[in-house]
């Protein structure tokens, strides 16, 4: 008896149940799949190739379809903004649209161009503009084509806080920190074990003096171990102020091709960074001695190299301070951290040079002609070099 009316209480409430489905489903709102809008001023993937014999677009697949000077894609624009793409081209690229020519490449680069500024003039065919890639000589590379991202121009109110983006790379402050207590452990280690070197180097009144003979282990890079020690660790410290402001030397083509460098590890740029330095410390002796003996100067390559060293050595020790303003202040005021930077290394640099300039000059006068040529060619052509490589090379 009891599982009947159980039986009978489940029916009933399937039955009130599909009543109360039939009152209110038609008072709710009817929910359906929302299909993707088909995206404008976007280009894609979807590249087409006139089928051999006909005059119909089939879908072109890489690898298949091989021989192809044209490839088209079918492109939906609006003009209420901007189409912006970005591609490699060789040197004869030629773009279509609708059958009109709107661009030729002069050379073999990377080109921008806004494909809604060649539209005012054309008209869709069924809402859509055909894009035309052709070469004359070889099959086009449509694989370099791709959307441009475009900063939009946004209304701050003064109590936001403006939100920029950077194209500088993120670095990862452990194993700066880690770095920053390397570089004081080094110096701390060499100030105990080289007391006189260090006093040499780093004493004010040390290094007013335009010569000395304490300072012999100057004179060649690899002369001791000391001045290798001291030459590294200056390189480590330059390493990090090159990493901490981004100049990024591994973009560079030739350097890239030299010595592939992860954008992600900052270990291993520092790494490649002080390598760097210091390999360009050594050619520096070896570049004047050269220099030296074809402007027949070899008299002035000792004094000039010395005072490179000490100079660099000397102002070496301020960059710690440079990198701990880094530190603090980057995530808060990343531009004038930048700025302090750039003049940080740019005045190493050309301080420097005009030290090398004013100790010759004791030795031999400066306006000589020839002295001067040799100078420039030594020192500010290297100078300049340098300010491109690390300054401006953003």
């Amino acid at each position: 008896m009891q599982n009947v009316l159980q039986r009978y209480r489940a029916d009933w409430c399937s039955f009130l149940l599909l009543w109360v489905i039939l009152i209110l489903g038609p008072a709710l709102p009817l929910k359906a799949q929302v299909l993707p809008l088909e995206q404008k001023n976007t280009i894609t993937a979807d590249w087409l190739v006139y089928e051999p014999g006909t005059a119909r677009l089939v879908p072109y697949v890489a690898g298949m379809h091989t021989g192809y000077k044209a490839i088209h894609q079918w492109l939906s624009v609006s003009q209420a903004q901007p189409f912006v793409i970005g591609f490699t081209a060789q040197k004869g690229l030629c773009l279509f649209l609708n059958n009109q020519l709107i661009f030729k490449a002069d050379a073999t680069a990377r080109y921008t161009l806004d494909i809604t500024q060649h539209t005012s003039d054309l008209k869709p065919v069924a809402g859509k503009y055909l894009l035309t890639v052709w070469h004359p000589e070889h099959q086009p590379n449509v694989n370099t084509f791709r959307n441009q991202v475009r900063e939009e121009n946004r209304t701050v109110r003064p109590d936001q806080r403006p939100f920029t983006i950077r194209a500088r790379d993120y670095i990862n402050q452990n194993a700066f920190i880690l770095f920053m207590l390397l570089i004081g452990l080094i110096y701390g280690w060499l100030k105990t074990s080289y007391p006189a070197e260090f006093g040499n180097i780093f004493r004010l009144g040390a290094f007013d003096r335009s010569s000395s003979a304490k300072e012999a282990f100057l004179m060649k890079p690899v002369r001791s171990w000391s001045s290798v020690l001291f030459v590294l660790a200056f390189s480590l410290t330059m390493a990090l102020l090159i990493a901490a402001i981004h100049t990024n030397v591994q973009h560079i083509r030739l350097f890239n091709r030299l010595f592939p460098v992860s954008q992600a590890d900052i270990t291993t740029k520092i790494v490649f960074y002080t390598f760097l330095v210091f390999v360009v410390i050594l050619l520096k002796y070896l570049f004047l001695k050269v220099m030296g003996f074809i402007f027949g100067l070899e008299q002035v390559v000792q004094v000039q190299y010395r005072e490179f060293i000490r100079t660099l050595l000397f102002l070496g020790m301020f960059l710690p301070g440079v990198l701990l303003l880094y530190l603090a202040l980057n995530a808060s005021s990343p531009e004038a951290i930048l700025l302090v930077s750039n003049l940080a290394v740019s005045l190493l640099l050309i301080f420097t040079v005009l030290r090398v300039f004013a100790s010759v000059n004791k030795k031999v006068p400066v306006l000589n002609l020839h002295l001067f040529s040799y100078l420039c060619a030594t020192e500010v052509i290297p100078l300049a070099i340098m300010l491109k490589l690390i300054v401006f090379n953003f």
